[in-house]
């Protein structure tokens, strides 16, 4: 029996570090449209998702706030009529961890 990648995990009680650059570019290899941004500690992996209006975009902001509090993970949203830049960022590690990753492929689940 094959496991879903998108099993649900509870980050809340997992410990989280930062990703080393290897990793990183790896997990960005396997996360299409989603680019680093920032540098230092607010260093984040981002991606603008478009819409047909607002009503739309709101929809799937709330479905990524459904996600964000399931994975005890916050991501920073840029809300525009028709578009949503979304950035993820791990701040009690300093940098990106795998939940962040996680959370990118759920998010995109939600389009696909």
């Amino acid at each position: 029996m094959t496991t879903s990648p998108l099993k649900q995990q509870d980050w809340s009680t997992q410990p989280r570090r930062a990703l080393s650059a290897t990793q990183l570019v790896s997990q960005l290899a396997q996360t299409e449209g989603w680019k680093l941004s920032g540098d230092g500690q607010a260093v984040a992996i981002e991606k603008t998702f478009s819409f047909v209006n607002y009503y739309e975009t709101m929809a799937f902001v709330n479905a990524v706030a459904l996600i964000a509090h399931q994975q005890d993970h916050h991501p920073e949203l840029l809300v525009q009529y028709n578009r949503c830049t979304v950035r993820l960022n791990t701040h009690d590690v300093g940098g990106i961890s795998a939940t962040d990753f996680d959370c990118a492929r759920r998010i995109d689940a939600l389009l696909a």
